[in-house]
């Protein structure tokens, strides 16, 4: 594993191949630097909403490119925390709401530049779903396992980390919960192996799905100036996690005995 890299259960294929290596040398670069990580992700959130900005226009090279840097960066930040002790609670909601900000960002774009507005809402929702699993499953792979869930650190109270926890729990909270609820449900009333119900082949169908793989995709479709045909991607990937979880019920179902 990359040093510096966060630990989890099932890792992102692209990120493991391509930018997580990509981000460690540049993080080789900045850690003797007075550069602190969130400028980091102060500048490539200003990166996205660039690059959404560009798309909206019909540079679609550039902004693919923008894109593929965004997430160099995105994981250099995340490396750079972990190598210099320096991971914070103001960091951790200030990294997850603005990347939802940068994504809102690139589907507005997207809705303008191919006019179709409802498509674009239905995906961006689809999408912002997909991201929402990928968290909440391995918290439930964690819990299944007797595994102890990652401790986010403690910063002290200050008015704006209340309003970033505020914001967190409004736009977040309500699809964590149902998420958690519906997993749970399933797994209670259908009888289905925990074990098996949240496993890493269950975690992979929803990781390798997560941020670097959507802009990685976003910015193959642009390269083609094809933005339209990205949003019917993102649509797709709605039959996708209803096959997804018709495959994880059957292969939970305990086996007779």
């Amino acid at each position: 594993m990359v040093p510096g890299a966060k630990a989890r259960p099932v890792q992102e294929f692209l990120n493991v191949l391509l930018y997580r290596p990509l981000a460690h040398l540049l993080v080789l670069l900045l850690y003797p630097t007075p550069l602190k990580p969130h400028h980091l992700l102060l500048f490539h959130t200003g990166l996205v909403l660039f690059a959404a900005w560009l798309l909206l226009e019909g540079e679609d090279l550039w902004a693919a490119l923008l894109l593929q840097l965004k997430t160099v960066l995105d994981n250099a930040d995340g490396q750079l925390a972990r190598l210099r002790k320096e991971v914070t609670e103001l960091g951790r909601y200030l990294d997850t709401e603005l990347d939802l900000l940068g994504n809102l960002a690139l589907f507005l774009a997207l809705g303008a530049r191919t006019g179709a507005w409802g498509m674009a809402l239905a995906a961006f929702l689809v999408f912002t779903l997909v991201q929402s699993y990928d968290f909440n499953l391995e918290r439930l792979y964690r819990e299944a396992r007797g595994f102890p869930l990652p401790q986010a650190p403690k910063d002290p109270d200050t008015p704006g980390l209340r309003l970033l926890r505020g914001v967190y729990r409004l736009l977040f909270g309500p699809q964590d919960r149902g998420i958690e609820a519906l997993e749970r449900f399933l797994q209670a009333r259908l009888g289905l192996s925990r074990e098996r119900f949240w496993d890493e082949a269950a975690l992979a169908g929803v990781v390798n799905l997560g941020l670097t793989t959507q802009l990685f995709f976003l910015g193959l479709f642009l390269l083609f100036h094809q933005p339209g045909a990205y949003l019917t991607f993102a649509l797709l990937q709605a039959l996708y996690l209803g096959l997804w979880y018709l495959w994880r019920i059957i292969r939970a179902i305990p086996s007779p005995r």
